[in-house]
């Protein structure tokens, strides 16, 4: 009797357990979002990217004449008209609708940044745990040397080099993006991970015999994430800019493709009377970078009130 009474004790004890990880992990959101949701800059940033990614999502739906953005298409009866009620943006020089094309342009450029971070985050983190916890050693020195000669060259200039020598499509633009901004990752894992190497916590792992995977992984990434999650939201924006440049100077998205950086150096050809024509693509622009930078700005408020 006295073994099956401790039993049901346990038992008890472990949902009684489970139940406060769970209230403790929903005070925990209600406080972020309380914390988020002061700066109002922040709202309307993360409103903004909802918005915009939903738009990229569901194009199809949401554009008068999707066919304009999906196929090669022509349209000289329309050609040239101001924004009006049929095509609110205007139509471009062939009579494409400018509206339906900004919408799909959202894709590419969102699409862009995805796969960019997607690429340079686990590489740059990797290299810059490596480096930081091995401080000191050849492997740290090779890792940051190697960094130190990435990030020499400017950004866009490395970007322009290895885009100019690929054939120019979004998948090379990609690439190129990717080979150029590894490096900043690397550089701010370093510093976090140069820090934390140092900590107690670390020193028991390691005195306990725990592997390096288990104190590189388990130990030092996590107290790392923060910086690494508020740079990415910042440099989703960067990353969009980036491309949007090559595809202006034609080294990007190419036509009929609508990439926002085409339509824009394509309207160019016409101003100042069409000005429709590149305005509407350069404000799509904008509001994506900042609708990422905003967001990225209220996720570093609130990780740095977290921290303290």
């Amino acid at each position: 009797m006295a073994e099956q009474a401790r039993e049901s004790i346990l038992v008890l004890t472990d949902q009684q357990l489970k139940e406060l990880q769970r209230q403790s992990g929903r005070e925990n959101l209600g406080r972020a979002w309380f914390k988020f949701s002061r700066n109002p800059l922040s709202i309307i940033g993360g409103v903004t990217t909802l918005i915009v990614v939903l738009l990229a999502i569901f194009a199809p739906y949401v554009t008068p004449y999707p066919e304009h953005a999906t196929i090669p298409f022509t349209d000289f009866a329309n050609a040239g008209n101001p924004p009006n009620s049929k095509n609110l943006f205007g139509t471009d020089m062939i009579g494409r609708d400018i509206f339906s094309r900004s919408i799909y342009g959202f894709r590419f450029s969102l699409t862009m940044g995805l796969v960019v971070l997607s690429l340079v985050v686990p590489t740059g983190v990797l290299l810059g745990l490596i480096a930081g916890y091995f401080q000191g050693t050849r492997i740290d020195t090779l890792i940051m040397r190697i960094t130190d000669i990435f990030l020499a060259v400017p950004p866009l200039i490395l970007a322009l080099a290895i885009a100019s020598v690929l054939e120019p499509n979004l998948f090379h633009s990609m690439v190129a993006v990717s080979l150029m901004w590894w490096p900043w990752y690397t550089r701010l894992v370093y510093g976090l991970a140069s820090a934390q190497r140092n900590e107690f916590y670390v020193s028991s792992a390691e005195i306990t015999g725990a592997s390096t995977p288990h104190i590189l992984f388990r130990e030092i990434l996590p107290n790392c994430l923060s910086p690494v999650f508020t740079k990415m939201s910042l440099d989703m924006g960067w990353v969009i800019i980036i491309g949007a440049s090559l595809s202006f100077v034609g080294l990007g998205i190419q036509p009929p493709k609508p990439g926002l950086g085409t339509m824009v150096a394509s309207g160019t050809n016409y101003l100042p009377d069409q000005w429709w024509i590149s305005l509407f693509p350069a404000l799509a622009i904008v509001v994506l970078v900042l609708g990422f930078n905003l967001l990225g700005d209220g996720l570093r408020d609130l990780f740095a009130a977290e921290e303290v």
